[in-house]
């Protein structure tokens, strides 16, 4: 396997990051890393109540302090347009989009109310916390629970939102009717997104006014859109880059906070302004939204399934009606020929959710994957033979036949290398000393998208190739695939290849999420490398005594750094001779359209099949994740090295999911309350043990001319209810809701299995 910068590479090698050097040495500059002279510092001051109106601001001790040029509140900000449509940015969901400093109105808690501004970021600081503010309090709601009962349909929809599909046959009545059954209640807590680089936003005014802006975002166009349409800016007049993002998870699909506030702060002081958000403040905004979830299932004795029945109530904001797919996965997944999906949502007084990591399928798949372990136990059936025996060759939702499906091998080879075959039916069969161990499966699912995306491409005489997009890397490695994409086609050195990306102004590219990048943006980065393939072609046919004079296109092949004949030894033509008969660089262009008239006649996904072993101290609570194995079916896989590293942290995150993550809300003060990392647990080195990864022989043209569909979300998917499985298993205990804390491992009982949160969902 080739490694970066060591000469020719192919699709499939394994290479390390492209801009690793960069970040080790503390080269790769960041969101808040960029200084210049007469720079102000922002600070954000945030309320303390969930609900009601500014009644008084007290700034004087604030602006005493000695470096404050000024503190921006709703009554003195810069003018801002007032319609909805102006904030609503690409990814926004149907509602009225939340309004920095817009009103005296209070939302929820933790919203912004005021930017200290300072020439020092300490001075800032300093002010920030001798702001005093009266309020007007009101009534709030933020207990999903307490609220079910106000659930309502969504009232609006997002890109990626499919809404859960209409019944088939007579889920109800063939419940009813069935001999064995499962009917349980699963509960989810709000999770936040922390990545490693806090939100921050650095506004850098230029000539005549030009903002060049460095975002924490997964889209700069998606930023500049934003910015120039609330503030009524050109085009011309707003730059937004994010060359570098330390991690973000979904938090920078759409535009925070600290990005208007910035732009207020510089267009008001027609100065240079950087924000940066606090870890506590990265609890002020978006976060996965908390769920609760009914699973009913039924099936025949021998383990066919006869209903399904899968009902979910997910928190939302009062502004918008923030959707993701959550129940749609069970009607996918397998064969029933009665089947009832529900959907609702309940507004309370909390910042809209957003994306994170698997939105929808990381609670969904969740109940629906631990359901299945429920109705295998009681079956007396193997985990993994139940859903052999219910194994769905078309999508059951659509009757489309899948692009690729590669789910069965993945359950082969999967439990093949975790010695599934010897596990024991009965649970808390399996002891190791003090610790019961436990052997759990689940099913993992994500939607195979690809939208549109332009490429421009550069080659010069030299031998040096430019391709630009204005992709994100947030961390996935997309400047090395796509770099390796580009090589690999033309035949060059990767390191005579450089991908630009994180700049508004390179040709468009969608904001990077659900796993779409390298479909999107790589098929546009080999489509064009394939209008200078021709070009070259032409160009190479046309020398003196060209071997190839008489060749098609077709017959040609781009290798090691020559145009060569298939099949015929010594029929080349060296790549630099070729260059050398240039007299300026080579330029194409390449807009890439999804086949959506074929891709519209299949259902289109990637699988997994996840194994994992736990080791469980009953009398402590504690729970050992020690062997994790992820097969994955994701089409071609393009880089093996980046895409297993995407799919570690995937598990990592799984076993966050299950074991560790959750805000917790005091629904008496109307806020999250364990906002920082002392309190909010995430997992350590010591948390983590064995993974393996398993690559499925699988390539999808439908999905993307390289065949490769995404692996970003797909190593989640699955792996908290693996564990949750697991944890059964070991101790006879079910647990239904994460995270799975030693408190529940110890104070569950068998009297208490039935549910961990009990509620009906309202239906229609």
């Amino acid at each position: 396997m080739a490694e970066a910068g060591t000469g020719y590479v192919q699709l499939g090698d394994s290479l390390s990051r492209t801009d690793g050097p960069l970040k080790v040495t503390g080269q790769a500059l960041y969101a808040a890393d960029h200084f210049v002279q007469g720079m102000l510092f922002g600070v954000v001051v945030n309320s303390t109540v969930a609900r009601g109106r500014i009644a008084r601001l007290l700034l004087d001790r604030a602006r005493a302090v000695s470096g404050v040029r000024d503190i921006l509140t709703h009554e003195n900000r810069p003018r801002t347009r007032s319609m909805d449509i102006f904030y609503k940015d690409m990814t926004a969901p149907g509602g009225s989009p939340f309004k920095p400093l817009y009103s005296d109105a209070i939302l929820y808690s933790g919203q912004p109310i005021a930017l200290v501004l300072a020439d020092t970021f300490e001075a800032a600081r300093e002010a920030s916390q001798l702001v005093q503010v009266e309020y007007d309090t009101e009534p709030h709601a933020t207990d999903l629970r307490a609220e079910v009962h106000r659930a309502h349909e969504p009232k609006g929809f997002k890109a990626g939102y499919v809404p859960p599909p209409k019944p088939k046959g007579d889920a109800d009545a063939a419940f009813v009717a069935a001999p064995v059954k499962i009917d349980a209640s699963y509960y989810s807590g709000a999770e936040h997104h922390n990545p490693m680089e806090m939100h921050a936003t650095t506004v850098v005014r230029g000539d005549e006014g030009h903002l060049t802006i460095y975002d924490k975002t997964q889209g700069s166009q998606n930023s500049r859109w934003v910015v120039s349409r609330v503030f009524g800016l050109g085009k011309d007049k707003v730059t937004v880059k994010n060359p570098f993002v330390g991690g973000a998870f979904g938090s920078g699909l759409r535009p925070q906070y600290n990005l208007i506030l910035a732009v207020m702060a510089s267009l008001h002081t027609e100065c240079s302004v950087r924000v940066v958000l606090t870890r506590q403040q990265m609890f002020t905004f978006g976060h996965r939204p908390e769920t609760t979830q009914r699973v009913r299932l039924a099936a025949d004795s021998d383990g066919r399934l006869r209903s399904i029945i899968h009902e979910a109530v997910a928190e939302t904001s009062r502004l918008e009606d923030y959707v993701e797919v959550v129940v749609n996965w069970s009607g996918q997944l397998y064969r029933s020929d009665n089947v009832r999906l529900e959907y609702k949502l309940v507004d309370l007084d909390r910042f809209s959710p957003i994306d994170m990591r698997a939105p929808g399928a990381a609670h969904g798949v969740h109940a629906i994957e631990v359901a299945m372990d429920e109705l295998a136990h009681a079956l007396k059936m193997d985990p993994l033979a139940l859903r052999l025996r219910n194994y769905a060759e078309f999508d059951p939702t659509t009757d489309l036949p899948h692009s690729t499906k590669e789910l069965k091998a993945c359950y082969a080879q999967g439990a093949e290398r975790f010695g599934w075959s010897r596990r024991t039916l009965e649970p808390r069969s399996m002891r190791d000393g003090n610790e019961l161990i436990g052997w759990g499966m689940a099913t993992g699912v994500w939607d195979a998208m690809q939208m549109f995306a332009r490429a421009r491409a550069v080659l010069h005489p030299d031998g040096h190739l430019e391709v630009s997009s204005a992709a994100s890397d947030i961390g996935t490695g997309t400047y090395t695939v796509m770099a390796q994409i580009a090589a690999a086609a033309l035949g060059l050195p990767l390191e005579h290849v450089t991908f630009k990306l994180g700049d508004s102004t390179l040709p468009v590219a969608p904001i990077e999420g659900g796993s779409s990048h390298v479909a999107t943006v790589g098929s546009a980065v080999e489509g064009v490398c394939e209008k200078l393939q021709k070009t070259l072609f032409k160009m190479a046919r046309g020398l003196k005594g060209s071997p190839l004079a008489k060749a098609r296109f077709a017959d040609v092949e781009f290798v090691r750094g020559a145009l060569r004949l298939k099949g015929v030894a010594g029929a080349h033509v060296p790549l630099a001779t070729v260059l050398a008969s240039m007299s300026a660089p080579l330029e194409e262009k390449y807009l890439m359209l999804p086949h959506m008239l074929k891709q519209r006649k299949y259902s289109r996904a990637t699988h997994s099949a996840v194994f994992c072993e736990v080791r469980v101290d009953e009398e402590l609570g504690t729970v050992r994740v020690t062997r994790v194995v992820s097969a994955i079916a994701a089409g071609r896989i393009i880089s093996a090295k980046t895409a297993r590293s995407q799919i570690y942290g995937g598990v990592v995150w799984g076993i966050s999911q299950a074991l560790h993550e959750e805000a917790h809300s005091d629904n008496t003060l109307g806020r999250f309350m364990n906002h920082s990392f002392a309190e909010y647990h995430i997992p350590v080195q010591a948390d983590i043990h064995d993974i393996d990864v398993i690559f499925v022989d699988e390539d999808d043209r439908i999905v993307s001319r390289l065949g490769a569909k995404g692996v970003g979300e797909i190593g989640q998917v699955g792996v908290a209810a693996a564990i949750c499985n697991a944890i059964f298993h070991a101790t006879g205990k079910r647990i239904r809701s994460t995270p799975m804390t030693p408190d529940k491992v110890m104070q569950l009982s068998d009297a208490s299995q039935q549910t961990d949160a009990p509620y009906s969902p309202p239906h229609s």
